[in-house]
């Protein structure tokens, strides 16, 4: 699904007359993929100067391009700045990324906890990219 695809996707969706939030058709997952340290160095807003030349990860490449190919969309979602948007573009360009979006402004600091009326599925990157497998964990949810 490419850029223009995705948009009319995302976007004028009405429900009895009134507009409402798109839903994914079955099977389409929105991957939020953040940048330093998950598909490149970890690279610190204080030194936008490494933005430029740092390497990606191969294996992050290779499997996000599988998951855009495959019809899912990408965002990568970082806590870089506005003002490190064309630097971020041009090494994505660069490199081969395919992608939807890309949201700079992430809170720094880790330790997220997401609060949304949808539903929200989390993956660790821990130094590998490969296929999801499916895995029991114990999770927070409010009480029904």
């Amino acid at each position: 699904m490419n850029k223009e695809e995705a948009e009319k996707l995302l976007h004028d969706k009405v429900e009895d007359g009134e507009k409402i939030s798109p839903v994914l058709p079955k099977g389409v997952k929105n991957y939020l993929i953040d940048i330093d340290g998950t598909i490149t160095e970890d690279v610190p807003n204080e030194e936008p100067e490494r933005m430029a030349t740092c390497e990606p990860f191969p294996d992050a490449l290779k499997t996000l391009n599988k998951w855009y190919n495959q019809g899912h969309l990408i965002c990568f979602f970082t806590s870089r700045t506005e003002e490190h948007r064309e630097v971020t573009e041009k090494w994505l360009k660069k490199h081969g990324f395919n992608y939807h979006s890309l949201l700079m402004g992430k809170p720094r600091g880790g330790n997220y906890h997401w609060v949304d009326n949808h539903l929200v599925k989390a993956t660790r990157y821990k130094g590998k990219f490969t296929d999801l497998v499916d895995k029991k964990v114990t999770i927070q949810v409010f009480e029904e």
